[in-house]
């Protein structure tokens, strides 16, 4: 046969968009290897689609794979398959035309004809081929189709605005061969290491067998696609290990596959090491994305919501469109719907893994803080709220956790409320004032060490049935319905100060002394070892959360509250007797400002401790003085 050349202009509109294809769409170089392995994996589906189908083949001896074959010294790279190949009318349509799409052409006639599935085929937009440009001064395909008495065909192009297609007399091997004459500044890809980096950091997976010169890269397989019953533990964390190079075993891993409303399949790991990174970089997160095996974005954040951004692992898809290339997704309902479905296993998996109370204190010490930002995951709320964890009374130390479910079974009859309390460490929030009628009561309270708890459960508002209520705003009235643990302390009435007015007196007394700064002063029938605290007013946010809104506003001015007095501590019976005397005492009204500010520094609202110092040594300075005189020294 006589060779048949002719040498065919791009379209004006074609040349156009092979510019724009080859220098806008693709940040990466790289990439034009993941493309032209993807399709070399098509025509490699395609023609197994066929086999299947028992169509008479070419070469039908010939194993399935994809050779690249790199050359530099002559700067060249070849990618050649085995697969279903090219006619001369096809190959016009299929390369010739920038937006047609062959895949999808094939899977057309396939429907049509009903005979199988060809889901597995990867290409849909045609498009990818033309990455190979922006490393290409030069491009030669040569093909054959699979039909036995089909005939060679020889496609070569610059890209720069014209092709030259020509029917060979030789003989070819069935499927498609793409040489590449690579740019100056492209020599690299002529390296069989840089190569292989590649294929392994995105077509990896391929079902084909990738050989370089001659060696197979993609030795590890597509572990997700696999039945789950067949796959041990062991198997499971080499891959781990292989995806994340972490040398410790994963604490768990969730094998999904899921066919409706979307098709995919995915591996989830929760690594067995702290999450402490995260925050040093808190949008580096996801999971590796994969359409069909093939790497489509690494660590691509719409799949799982950032409070699970401890996870490690990828999905794969059957459903998911793309882009004009694979480095961008589609906006589409399809990722959010995956993400629903992952987010809600993935809060399975961790309530399984709760049940284990040993390996779940080491997961809340690795990922804790990261999981505690899903507290406005209003759709997963309850499920959220089970996995919590914090340090309460009931511990010995601050590494006890407990859940809210285990706070509610402790809960005494007719408790309706979880009390908490936040603090900076297990040391200064047992000092808080507001906790001596919960432990005098016996009553648990959850400690609150991290900035985000109190949002957490300010948040949740309720857990099962019951409020969640900080210890400074619990109303004294329904903690005295419990009784007294402490029999020494007894349930019996108050000791009242000799003269009730008197009381009242000095309470205004002190109003009066410390002015705007307090809203008033009361008795107090929260406190039992401690002469006073501060209390916010009715209605009004908790300390620590009124901390954090003026930390974020920059305010320095201590808030005005309400202060209590313990009417039985020894210290208030003794002020109260030196108001009777003189109602205006001088050390009265400096007692009564040391009470103040004492409260202010436990809250952690006094900025400036000096003018305290100063009273305390003033203070120290008389007392001492009339102890002297008491004990005749």
């Amino acid at each position: 046969m006589a060779a048949k050349k002719s040498t065919r202009q791009f379209k004006a509109e074609i040349s156009q968009l092979l510019e724009i294809i080859t220098h806008s769409i693709y940040t990466n170089r790289e990439i034009f290897l993941r493309e032209l392995v993807s399709n070399a994996s098509d025509a490699l589906d395609k023609l197994r689609f066929m086999q299947s189908s028992g169509a008479a083949l070419a070469d039908p001896d010939a194993p399935l794979e994809i050779r690249i074959t790199p050359d530099k010294d002559a700067r060249t790279l070849t990618i050649a398959d085995t697969g279903i190949g090219m006619t001369r009318e096809e190959l016009v349509d299929n390369i010739g035309t920038i937006a047609h799409s062959g895949s999808a052409e094939f899977m057309r006639r396939a429907a049509e004809q009903g005979a199988g599935s060809a889901d597995s085929i990867i290409g849909r937009f045609g498009v990818g081929f033309y990455s190979v440009f922006m490393v290409a001064d030069e491009v030669r395909i040569t093909t054959r189709g699979a039909d036995p008495g089909a005939s060679p065909v020889r496609w070569i192009s610059s890209g720069t605005g014209s092709y030259t297609i020509e029917d060979l007399d030789a003989d070819a091997p069935r499927g498609t061969s793409i040489e590449i004459q690579l740019k100056q500044d492209a020599a690299d890809f002529a390296d069989p290491e840089t190569l292989r980096r590649i294929i392994r950091a995105h077509s990896n997976f391929i079902g084909f067998p990738i050989l370089l010169a001659g060696e197979r890269v993609n030795t590890t397989p597509a572990l997700w696609r696999e039945p789950k019953f067949q796959i041990g533990k062991e198997r499971y964390d080499e891959f781990y290990t292989f995806l994340t190079y972490d040398s410790k075993p994963p604490l768990e891993h969730l094998h999904v596959a899921v066919d409706a409303p979307v098709q995919f399949t995915g591996l989830l790991f929760i690594p067995d090491a702290p999450s402490g990174s995260f925050f040093e970089d808190p949008d580096n997160y996801g999971l590796d994305l994969y359409v069909r095996r093939v790497l489509i974005d690494r660590r691509h954040k719409e799949l799982i919501p950032q409070y699970l951004g401890f996870l490690r692992g990828l999905v794969d898809t059957e459903d998911l469109p793309l882009n004009i290339s694979r480095e961008t997704l589609q906006e589409n309902l399809l990722v959010g719907k995956i993400r629903q479905t992952l987010t809600k296993q993935a809060l399975a998996m961790l309530a399984r893994l709760a049940e284990d109370q040993e390996r779940y204190a080491t997961f809340w010490r690795h990922h804790g803080k990261v999981l505690k930002l899903g507290y406005s995951d209003y759709a997963n709320r309850d499920q959220y709220a089970a996995l919590l964890r914090f340090n309460s009374s009931t511990h010995d130390d601050a590494a006890g956790l407990t859940s809210l479910a285990d706070y509610k079974a402790r809960a005494k009859d007719g408790q309706t409320a979880i009390y908490y309390i936040s603090g900076p460490s297990r040391e200064a929030v047992r000092l808080n004032p507001h906790l001596e009628i919960f432990a005098q009561r016996g009553i648990e309270v959850l400690y609150c060490f991290e900035p985000a708890d109190e949002f957490i459960l300010d948040s949740l508002g309720t857990f099962d049935g019951m409020t969640l209520t900080p210890a400074e705003k619990a109303d004294p009235a329904d903690l005295e319905r419990f009784p007294a643990q402490d029999a020494a302390a007894g349930d019996g009435p108050e000791a009242e100060p000799a003269d009730p007015e008197a009381f009242e007196a000095m309470l205004r007394a002190a109003k009066q002394a410390l002015g705007e700064r307090v809203q008033d002063v009361r008795a107090s029938r929260r406190l039992k070892d401690s002469p006073a605290c501060l209390v916010s007013p009715d209605g009004a946010m908790s300390s620590q959360m009124e901390k954090y809104m003026r930390i974020m506003t920059k305010d320095t001015t201590p808030p005005v509250k309400v202060m209590e007095l313990n009417r039985d501590h020894p210290l208030v019976r003794n002020l109260l007797r030196i108001h009777s005397h003189d109602g205006d005492d001088a050390f009265f009204r400096a007692s009564v400002e040391q009470l103040y500010e004492s409260a202010l520094l436990l809250d952690g609202y006094l900025a400036d401790p000096h003018a305290l110092v100063a009273r305390v040594n003033r203070l120290l300075e008389q007392a001492s003085g009339w102890y002297a005189e008491i004990k005749r020294l």
